[in-house]
């Protein structure tokens, strides 16, 4: 086993703040210390993903032999230990094995979803990492994991020993197996995708109840409507016109069709007062419409910001970042958010590291929502997106809380 010596490692996290971080790396075998006691072994463990029988509760049961690996190829991996309650974690201690983490950060909650980093590197070479006076407190240790230093195979951690104070010991627990993990392909995420655009186009987490949403609020874009503002400038309120005519010809807002053809592209209301807002928020208590907006809004934006978001190995804070960028911009201005992004970042599949890049991704929206003066109070960004971000909620676990427009919202599940 190498030694290393102790040393001072600046780091830089996400947000783009430098942060130096003392950090005395020394390899021992040998017990915590008097005062402290492992607080970790047999404790309840999940992680974000596993290979064959090779679970989260291998890295830190009794045995150095087993280990925790994740699924192979790029992107970010994590697992996730309960202490058992808040507890003060002095010392961490990790064994890596076979193919190891280049970038990852400790870090600890209380509540498992906002996070902490009490270390961080960006120069791991694997063997044992032994973390001394970290001085975090939280009821969740997390070992998150960015950049592979190999290009095959998954994280694979061996043993992961926390340590803190002797009154703080508990009994060891049934250990847990399975994850926490998953993108907004799951009902659940997506639902939470769902509040917190609603939170932004609609002041409002309930979100099924903006299908008769209408205004026009002055961004060049004419009429903006329903549950992810469609729009009579940019085609896609068209198209739900379109799609609704043709499930339910005859409804009330077929007549408008023409009119909403004439608009297209521009921000004139010609042909559509005064009575084209009263009969959309008619046709909205129709089923049939409901349901044609939610296909639109899959379609149109969900859907395609998905697929790139998965192909650049994007979690679920990722995934709704696009998507929410989507809605604003369209699918083709989400492609120009990204092509900025990549020009300070490389993505978690191009072997990025995912906050990092997550933070370009960001900062290259707020630029270009500032290109607009409708769009110039960047809070859906700056205290909500940003926020989750820097909390290191990558799978936008609840609870969530976050501001948009000067209004504060939560999610407790």
């Amino acid at each position: 086993m190498r030694i290393r010596a102790n040393n001072v490692r600046a780091v830089a996290l996400a947000g783009g703040v430098g942060v130096t971080l003392c950090v005395p790396l020394a390899i021992s075998v040998a017990a915590a210390g008097n005062n402290t006691v492992m607080i970790s072994r047999g404790r309840p463990a999940v992680a974000s993903s596993a290979t064959g029988g090779e679970v989260a509760a291998r890295a830190n049961d009794a045995s150095t032999v087993t280990r925790w690996v994740s699924v192979a190829g790029p992107g970010t991996q994590w697992v996730r230990i309960d202490l058992g309650g808040v507890k003060r974690i002095d010392r961490v201690r990790l064994q890596w094995s076979g193919t190891y983490a280049r970038t990852y950060r400790v870090q600890a909650s209380v509540d498992g979803s906002n996070w902490v980093s009490l270390y961080a590197t960006s120069a791991g070479n694997g063997g044992a990492d032994d973390l001394k006076q970290l001085g975090g407190t939280g009821r969740y240790l997390r070992v998150l994991a960015t950049q592979r230093a190999r290009t095959t195979g998954g994280y694979a951690l061996a043993d992961v020993r926390a340590f803190g104070p002797a009154s703080q010991a508990l009994p060891a627990a049934v250990p847990a197996t399975g994850s926490l993990a998953s993108g907004l392909e799951d009902r659940g995420k997506k639902e939470r995708a769902l509040a917190l655009i609603s939170s932004a186009e609609n002041s409002t987490l309930g979100w099924r109840g903006q299908f008769g949403y209408i205004e026009d609020i002055g961004d060049g874009r004419g009429y903006t409507g329903g549950i992810v503002g469609f729009t009579s400038g940019t085609a896609d309120m068209l198209a739900v016109v379109t799609a609704y005519a043709k499930r339910k010809p005859g409804n009330v807002l077929q007549k408008y069709l023409p009119a909403l053809r004439a608009v297209n592209g521009s921000d004139s209301h010609a042909g559509l007062d005064p009575g084209f807002p009263a009969a959309w928020r008619a046709a909205a208590t129709d089923p049939v419409f409901q349901k044609v907006q939610e296909d639109a809004r899959d379609e149109y934006y969900f859907n395609p910001s998905m697929r790139i978001a998965r192909d650049d190995g994007l979690r679920a804070l990722g995934q709704f970042a696009y998507f929410d960028a989507a809605v604003m911009h369209g699918v083709s201005g989400l492609r120009t958010i990204r092509t900025a992004a990549l020009r300070t970042a490389k993505t978690p599949a191009q072997g990025g590291d995912e906050l990092a890049y997550l933070n370009a991704f960001l900062n290259a929206r707020v630029a270009e929502m500032r290109t607009e003066t409708a769009h110039n109070d960047v809070s859906r960004v700056e205290t909500a997106q940003r926020l989750f971000l820097r909390r290191s909620n990558l799978d936008l676990t609840t609870p969530l809380t976050w501001q948009v427009y000067g209004d504060s919202y939560r999610l407790a599940g």
